[in-house]
């Protein structure tokens, strides 16, 4: 067995790791000196190249979530996962740059929104959904931030064997991105986030080259695991599956609880959760038109294939690697054997592969810095999004209401200050959260945001004149239905703060039902949704209000 921490050379990483950093840090400081007012701390200068879009886009929806964490998961649950792989271009990509990204940019720019809350607040003339949605970011984005921090952190310490450097780890890794997001504003997370996304393409590009040369081509590693599949003759037993999983080349039973784990959660939950991330969102407005958009949409595309294809194809091919080089022990299997979770399939595969191959330290470095990559390139986004939610959207709200009139704050300084109080919060967070959470602490993130404000944000753009009731009435019964999904009803989601067991002594209300593995979305979204219909036909029935004829 090759421990972790084995096939480092830390010298080769630590010179990679600095160089890196000094890099990040200049891009910082050239975001600062192009940071002279507000505006440019949140868009930038509203004229950023076609690339530089793509790849931050990419990088920040792209975390170490999908790296380690779902790559993790597809390693247990197969290659059905590859239709979020689907989701992330066509809904994540397609979807969103042309049916949300133009419009989202067009108005941004009429009505000199900065932010997602600044634009829905603007666009239904109303202080309390522009309050409302940068709330809604402070209170959950910080839990989705520290998930991120810690699987990389957590993975970083453990394969390279410093594991007692763990608290120096996560406090160095949180001051580069407190520094260079702080004083660099948009301007230097989106150029880090270009830097971080090259490195995250070339690395996982050779991780899925290697891989199939091991397994002879993808018919053949195909072929081998369903062999593998037909070894254990249906037994799932320490595979770490629910009942319903059909093999790692097969969609579980429909309806078993397998099956609602991997499409209503992972596929659904992070597919269609997607088109609401305040942090993505902002990327459409900082471009100067709709065909840097169209260009953004290419480049985009072939690097989320790359990246997220890779993570999704990799998982389910390390049964194969471990199953021949360790008893025919499969991923889960092993990695359990040797007190690890799912978050370390991704990380030990690479370590084992690459131990026998020539310059193969040199391509264990490139991944652990791509982790990294990974890491602060969505961890950055977020601290910015964070920050200019508390500092920007509810100060200027606070600010209108006081002086009786509209206005936006001007203070860069605030935001900053709001950046490093919630850079410290995530830390400490990152100490309270259990492991291998990342996965479900991104489907819950995206999935909230979804149910609240999803079908308002469409309705925004898409009807002329849009009205505050609807918007408002969708978003209270979005909201209110996925909390207390999660918290009630979900056996998975109920972990973040177990309000259902302290009342009635048990986790969920119905364990053990197919409503207990039913992602929270799957009711939420579809009740938000009835809900801004039925408030457009009873505001089509007042009259003197003036309706969407084209929702």
């Amino acid at each position: 067995m090759i421990l972790m921490s084995d096939g480092i050379d830390l010298t080769l990483f630590g010179v990679m790791t600095v160089i890196f950093v000094i890099i990040t840090l200049l891009l910082g400081w050239y975001g600062y000196k192009n940071t002279s007012n507000n505006q440019d701390f949140l868009l930038g200068r509203n004229k950023t190249s076609p690339l530089i879009i793509a790849l931050s886009y990419g990088a920040t929806f792209l975390s170490a979530s999908a790296v380690i964490g779902f790559g993790g998961q597809t390693a247990v649950h197969g290659m059905s996962l590859m239709w979020l792989c689907f989701l992330n271009l066509f809904v994540g990509l397609v979807v969103a740059f042309l049916i949300f990204g133009k419009k989202t940019r067009k108005l941004g720019r009429k009505l000199g929104a900065a932010t997602f809350a600044d634009l829905l607040g603007k666009i239904y003339g109303s202080r309390g959904i522009r309050l409302f949605t940068a709330i809604l970011i402070l209170v959950m984005m910080p839990i989705y931030t520290a998930a991120v921090l810690k699987g990389g952190v957590n993975s970083l310490a453990v394969i390279t064997g410093l594991t007692e450097y763990y608290n120096y780890i996560l406090i160095g890794l949180s001051l580069v991105v407190a520094v260079y997001v702080v004083y660099g504003g948009i301007i230097a997370v989106m150029y880090n986030d270009a830097l971080q996304a090259s490195i995250m393409f070339i690395g996982m590009l050779v991780i899925l080259i290697v891989t199939w040369a091991y397994t002879g081509g993808i018919t053949e590693g195909n072929e081998a695991l369903v062999g593998l599949w037909e070894q254990r003759m249906g037994d799932i037993t320490g595979l770490g599956v629910a009942p319903g999983f059909e093999g790692w080349t097969s969609v579980a039973d429909f309806g078993s609880r397998e099956w609602m784990t991997v499409v209503t959660t992972f596929i659904m939950g992070v597919g269609i959760g997607a088109l609401t991330q305040p942090q993505l969102i902002v990327r459409y407005m900082s471009a100067k038109s709709d065909r840097d958009l169209d260009k953004s949409l290419l480049i985009g595309s072939i690097f989320i294939m790359v990246v997220v294809g890779t993570a999704y194809t990799v998982g389910p091919l390390t049964n194969i690697f471990f199953s021949n080089e360790h008893g025919g022990l499969m991923s889960f299997e092993y990695l359990n054997s040797i007190g690890l979770g799912t978050d370390f399939i991704i990380p030990q595969f690479i370590l084992e592969i690459f131990s026998d191959i020539t310059f193969g330290e040199i391509f264990i470095s490139l991944f652990l810095l791509s982790l990294i990559c990974a890491s602060i390139s969505t961890i950055s986004a977020l601290m910015h999004t964070i920050g200019v939610a508390g500092g920007y959207d509810i100060y200027s709200v606070f600010k209108s209401r006081k002086l009786n009139k509209d206005t936006d704050s001007q203070s860069i300084n605030l935001n900053r200050a709001t950046i490093v109080i919630f850079m410290v919060l995530v830390v400490v967070y990152c100490y309270l959260m259990p492991n291998d959470i990342i996965a479900k602490a991104t489907s819950v993130f995206m999935g909230v945001t979804a149910a609240a404000l999803l079908p308002a944000y469409f309705y925004s753009l898409y009807c002329e004149k849009p009205i505050k009731f609807v918007a408002v009435s969708s978003i209270v019964v979005g909201t209110v239905s996925y909390l207390f999904s999660a918290l009630f009803l979900n056996a998975g989601t109920c972990i973040f703060l177990p309000i259902c067991k302290l009342i009635t002594g048990t986790n969920v209300l119905f364990p053990d039902t197919t409503l207990a593995y039913l992602d929270p979305l799957m009711i939420a979204l579809p009740l938000s949704v009835i809900t801004l219909v039925l408030a457009i036909l009873v505001k089509k029935k007042e009259p003197n209000t003036m309706t969407c004829n084209n929702v």
